[in-house]
């Protein structure tokens, strides 16, 4: 395989990578408007904490969407760990998220339902950069633990065309 192909398989794979991704977490991004904006209709939460528990329930929800979807090809050992590092990176994400709006929400008074909505959703955007960046990279890894598979569903070669030639030999 030539230098150049190896590079497009490679994008070809971060690409359907990150459209799997982005069906999972644009799904998570409805739950987590629908619940956030159900709580703060429905309760008197403050802004940031109806934001935090539409967070929580997206990112449950995201979870299951990963392990089953996106990354099913990832290594399945060691749930523990895997969970244990996919709660701390989403933490890290709810931080970022919530961080963007409770700055708009405390910081320039922008709390108005729409104002709200839309530093959630700048929040949400840069948190998700980050979480694509940490899952792929710490909590989904591959069976070897060398991070992303390198060729995860692209066509395999028939296993004649895999099989190393000896030196001189040609090709049938």
């Amino acid at each position: 395989m030539s230098e150049r192909s190896a590079l497009r398989s490679r994008l070809e794979t971060l690409l359907r990578e990150a459209a799997k991704f982005g069906a999972v977490g644009g799904a998570g991004v409805i739950v987590n408007f629908a619940v956030f904006n159900l709580v703060r209709h429905l309760t008197e939460l403050p802004v940031v904490r109806a934001s935090v528990i539409a967070t929580v329930v997206a990112t449950g929800t995201n979870y299951l969407g990963y392990r089953y979807f996106t990354y099913r090809d990832r290594d399945k050992q060691g749930r523990t760990r895997e969970l244990s590092l996919f709660l701390l990176f989403s933490v890290a994400g709810l931080i970022i998220e919530n961080g963007m709006l409770y700055a708009a929400t405390y910081g320039f008074g922008w709390d108005t339902p729409l104002q709200s909505n839309v530093f959630k959703f700048l929040g949400i955007g840069v948190a998700t950069l980050f979480r694509f960046w940490s899952y792929r990279t710490w909590v989904f890894r591959t069976p070897d633990g060398a991070g992303p598979l390198p060729d995860a569903g692209a066509p395999r070669a028939p296993e004649r065309e895999r099989q190393p030639q000896a030196h001189g030999a040609s090709r049938p």
